[in-house]
């Protein structure tokens, strides 16, 4: 025997005997298990079928007005989305139908929703997203920027939604630049955002990818990152002869030798595929000793921007005022010369017009060409080229006030265009 109470909640169809027992409250329950009863007794008690609806019209139609006037008559009304595991929340309603404001409020209210998944293994952003709402997808970033790490189905975050449709209206650009640490994260096939980008022939996604990535201390790891095959985004490329990728990719340091777990290359996946332009691409960068060489050589150069760069900026705020506004002369005046002998080397550049010689051939006297020979003018600019540039970042660092982790963007910086000159 179980008692059931009235909560005075009737069906379409009329008044069921759960919704209006006999007067005793008692009833035999001979077809009725325990355990249906509790299910009915808690659904009714916790959110009732037409308040239920009421709030997802609001969701769905923007009405904040209506949220409110339910809350006033429940306060519990948005309860039963935590007891849920898995559910649509008013607030993956009204990110499926783009209504910033009503999501903003329930964001403000509950936050927790954010990170909710539904039936189907979406956050709010990741719907957002997937339906194109790029202010809305925004705004959920800059009220928690963590949402963009957010892993769904398949352990997808926002970042590889993007990375498969493509980068439609620049959005894959905002998010980057709001939470660049989700070029970190991998689906549960252990692929990055590359590995989908490369998989799906989205170039200009990967584009953006790699220019993010080339700002962080971690690339070598996102580009060589290994798919639970051992296949990087290089392979991938190479599987799908793709030379504009194989380029980026390359450029971008990916490890060329890597081995998947069938043992292959790039270069070995490229040979299986028959892919002549890509075996071309992979064979202009495949010298193993020129790699190795090249390889170790950037290595010293960073060790030694590295610890050039510690020196020059130790101790930068202990400068009295009267010597930071020397220095500052003298390095302006260092920065004028250098820029202007870079102009206007010693000698000058030839004069005049470039004329046939009576043997038919062109004077070697080419106009606005250096005086000096390929050597000496190499011997002259490489070290005025160097003097500058490294002028031109202590006059940066000796400005103040700069804004914190202002010296360390320098010296990426630093690291960017000695990478770029180099290459």
């Amino acid at each position: 025997m179980f008692p059931i109470l009235n909560f005075g909640v009737s069906t379409c169809e009329g008044p069921t005997s759960f919704h209006r027992p006999p007067k005793s409250s008692l009833i035999l329950l001979n077809t009725v298990s325990g355990l249906e009863v509790f299910q009915i007794f808690f659904y009714q008690l916790v959110l009732p079928p037409h308040m239920d609806e009421r709030l997802r019209t609001a969701a769905r139609t923007g009405n904040v007005a209506d949220l409110y006037n339910l809350i006033q008559r429940d306060g519990n009304v948005l309860r039963h989305f935590d007891e849920v595991e898995f559910v649509d929340t008013p607030l993956h309603i009204a990110a499926e139908e783009g209504c910033i404001r009503f999501a903003m409020e329930m964001m403000n209210l509950k936050p927790a929703f954010a990170r909710k998944l539904n039936q189907q293994g979406l956050s709010p952003l990741h719907i957002a997203v997937k339906q194109g709402h790029k202010e809305m997808a925004l705004r959920f970033l800059e009220m928690d920027k963590d949402l963009g790490r957010v892993k769904g189905k398949n352990g997808k975050t926002p970042l590889h939604f993007i990375s498969e449709a493509g980068n439609h209206d620049a959005m894959l650009d905002r998010i980057l630049e709001i939470c660049p640490q989700c070029i970190q994260d991998v689906t549960i096939e252990n692929r990055n955002a590359l590995h989908i980008a490369v998989e799906n022939n989205r170039l200009d996604v990967l584009q953006v990818l790699i220019r993010t990535i080339w700002k962080t201390d971690y690339y070598r790891e996102v580009v060589n990152q290994m798919d639970e095959d051992g296949n990087t985004a290089l392979h991938l490329a190479a599987f799908h002869n793709q030379p504009e990728m194989l380029k980026l990719l390359l450029n971008c340091k990916a490890d060329k030798h890597a081995n998947n777990q069938a043992g292959w290359t790039a270069m070995d996946v490229a040979q299986q595929q028959h892919s002549r332009e890509s075996i071309t691409i992979l064979r202009g960068c495949f010298i193993p000793e020129v790699s190795n060489f090249k390889c170790k050589l950037e290595k010293q150069i960073v060790k030694h921007v590295t610890k050039a760069s510690s020196l020059i900026f130790h101790n930068m705020d202990n400068i009295s005022g009267e010597d930071r506004n020397a220095l500052l002369v003298i390095l302006g005046l260092l920065l004028a010369a250098t820029y202007q002998a870079s102009l206007s080397p010693p000698g000058g550049v030839w004069q005049g017009e470039n004329t046939l010689t009576s043997k038919g051939s062109y004077d070697s006297t080419v106009p606005r060409k250096s005086v000096m020979d390929k050597s000496s003018f190499l011997h002259f600019y490489i070290p005025t080229y160097i003097v500058f540039i490294v002028t031109f970042f202590l006059i940066l660092a000796l400005l103040k006030p700069f804004p914190h982790g202002f010296r360390t963007a320098l010296q990426d910086a630093g690291f960017y265009f000695i990478f770029v000159d180099y290459a």
